[in-house]
């Protein structure tokens, strides 16, 4: 299984469930999304336990990130951005058994693929925060 094809995959689900409004689709989107580009079953799961976890705790996923977030409310992030510290924000507060490291840098390196010159920082800056946050 590819975790990163995974993540990704999540991503692309998650950006559209945002962008869109259509929570309903999901399994339909992520069919779609397993056919067009080879995720497999395995894969398939592991995004699908991502969007359904951060879908099902985005309110307190989002109060975090706003907490942590200097002069920039969750709504007015870009759209890759928010929905990329969400997904890794669920693993982070969800998914002891994910290093936490790990979890970053993964975030990073598709920031580096799908978000702005800046995402790679803010992402990793608000990410490191919320694991320090969640130590103590």
């Amino acid at each position: 299984m590819s975790r990163r094809l995974a993540r990704e995959t999540a991503l692309q689900i998650l950006f559209q469930m945002d962008f869109i409004g259509e929570r309903d689709k999901i399994d339909e989107s992520l069919d779609h999304w397993a056919a067009e580009f080879s995720v497999t079953k395995k894969s398939l799961e592991f995004a699908r336990e991502l969007i359904n976890g951060t879908l099902e705790n985005i309110d307190i996923i989002d109060e975090k990130i706003s907490g942590l977030s200097r002069d920039w409310s969750v709504s007015r992030m870009s759209v890759v951005d928010r929905n990329l510290m969400r997904m890794a924000a669920y693993e982070i507060l969800y998914k002891p058994d994910t290093p936490k490291n790990v979890i970053i840098n993964e975030a990073v390196e598709i920031a580096k693929i799908y978000g702005g010159e800046e995402s790679r920082k803010f992402i990793n800056g608000i990410l490191d925060s919320l694991v320090n946050a969640n130590k103590a």
